[in-house]
């Protein structure tokens, strides 16, 4: 069964990492069988088809997950669509939509679409209708590069979550705080599973615990200001996370009595109150130090740290490795890099 993800062209590499992280978290076998202009297509075993609802609720630089039902042409297209046994597939209401992924074709989709559903709507039983507002069955046309991917639709991302929980929408709030999509993706790329342990040691707000919660990780967090930590409560709290323990902490001094699965952080710099007035490369390197004895041996880190500061020099005086890195652009002077690092000897094991 080949799965096709409408990417977020935000950034040229992320989305596709997202996918691959997720579909490894839970377990999923695939195959990648094409990347282009902003389309991913995987291929995975039958059985799996029902899992693809919960990776569609972890992804956040996707917009659509489909099935490929036909893959043809323009020219074929209509003569394919009318051989196709819709009276089998469509037993309630549908709708058909059409999505072009380059600018280059001029085509009406409008027309196209009520061309399709025209057809389909003599094929299928009586009292099988069009629905524009909540079909059952979404058809998905996609035109990538001179092909047409008819498919199912079978998740659709919701932006509303990203929207409503801005750092600025959420009870307690301080400025600098992570996108919650950029957020949920940094957890996504440990390769977390809903039951895990996820720390973040500086915590600050509580935006990368929130989306580590959501999708059912455990989430631990410290901060060494201690507004951070009662405000960080008070904002997983409000989007219903009970499983967590915060606590006021210096990042380089944290003791617990296990180990967690992923550590997911977005580090203070550029403000001497928040780093206690200690420069944000020491604090940085000692934090390291100090997180290889907090996670697992096969656990991952994924961490953001300014352009401007070498993230290299300061894993190097670590048993960390850098094994995925991606620079976001934020405004004109800055860029954020999104390192994801594992224990050398986890790394040599692969």
């Amino acid at each position: 069964m080949e799965i096709i993800f409408t990417l977020s062209k935000e950034h040229p590499t992320l989305p596709k990492a997202e996918v691959k992280s997720v579909l490894t978290a839970e377990s999923i076998p695939f195959d990648m069988k094409q990347e282009s202009n902003g389309v991913l297509i995987i291929e995975i075993p039958d059985e799996y088809l029902k899992s693809i609802e919960t990776i569609g609720k972890r992804l956040s630089h996707v917009h659509e997950v489909c099935r490929i039902l036909l893959k043809t042409d323009m020219q074929g297209l209509i003569s394919k669509i009318k051989e196709y046994p819709w009276n089998e597939f469509i037993t309630k209401d549908y709708v058909v939509r059409v999505k072009k992924m380059n600018k280059e074709d001029k085509f009406s989709t409008t027309g196209l679409e009520r061309e399709i559903g025209g057809i389909i709507n003599g094929m299928v039983s009586p009292g099988v209708s069009v629905n524009l507002e909540d079909p059952s069955t979404f058809l998905r046309l996609i035109f990538l590069n001179g092909k047409v991917f008819v498919c199912e639709r079978l998740f659709k991302v919701a932006k509303k979550h990203f929207y409503d929980l801005k750092p600025h929408k959420r009870p307690f709030f301080y400025p600098g705080s992570m996108s919650p999509k950029l957020a949920r993706c940094m957890v996504n790329l440990t390769r977390v599973k809903r039951g895990d342990k996820v720390l973040d040691p500086f915590c600050g707000t509580g935006g990368i615990l929130i989306e580590a919660g959501l999708i059912g990780t455990d989430v631990v967090g410290s901060d060494m200001d201690s507004r951070m930590v009662q405000g960080t409560i008070k904002n997983l709290e409000y989007c219903g996370i009970k499983n967590h323990e915060i606590f006021q902490s210096d990042a380089r001094r944290i003791k617990l009595p296990y180990r967690v699965d992923a550590i997911v952080t977005d580090p203070p710099y550029g403000i001497s109150a928040s780093t206690g007035g200690e420069k944000s490369e020491t604090l940085y390197s000692q934090a390291l130090i100090a997180m290889e004895d907090l996670i697992k041996d096969d656990g991952r880190i994924c961490m953001a740290t300014p352009h401007y500061m070498d993230i290299q020099n300061l894993v190097a005086l670590t048993n960390f490795e850098i094994i995925e890195q991606y620079h976001i652009r934020m405004h004109r002077s800055l860029t954020r890099v999104v390192s994801v690092l594992e224990k050398k000897q986890k790394a040599l094991k692969d």
